[in-house]
């Protein structure tokens, strides 16, 4: 466990429970905080302290970048990789960055929701 994953992981959850209607719990296994929005997961935070790591939604090429740019980016872990990153703790991992990876994550979410679902969302 490292002070920096604690701070990487602690930053994406304050900003996931500070945006509209998120729900969270841990639906798969003790190990995975997974927040949702309207039922659809848009977060998840790995709980094991050897892999402080969060995985977020990201459009492909922005995700394909992202993984360029930063060594501790990479193909999100538990789902789709074209569609997933996970990020873990490491050079350039700032505050700023996690905040909006998650955001841009829960908006992607959002997005794709019917209409008639996405009361209260931003």
């Amino acid at each position: 466990m490292s002070a920096a994953g604690d701070r990487l992981q602690d930053a994406a959850r304050r900003t996931a429970l500070a945006l509209p209607d998120v729900s969270h719990g841990r639906p798969f296994t003790p190990t995975l905080d997974v927040y949702k929005v309207a039922g659809k997961v848009f977060l998840i935070v790995t709980e094991d302290p050897d892999e402080q790591i969060i995985t977020v939604k990201c459009e492909p090429e922005h995700a394909r970048a992202q993984e360029r740019g930063y060594a501790t980016i990479t193909p999100g872990r538990y789902l789709d990789k074209r569609h997933w990153i996970s990020l873990g703790p490491g050079p350039g991992i700032t505050e700023r960055l996690i905040t909006d990876a998650v955001e841009h994550s829960y908006d992607l979410v959002v997005e794709a929701l019917p209409r008639r679902d996405r009361t209260g969302a931003r």
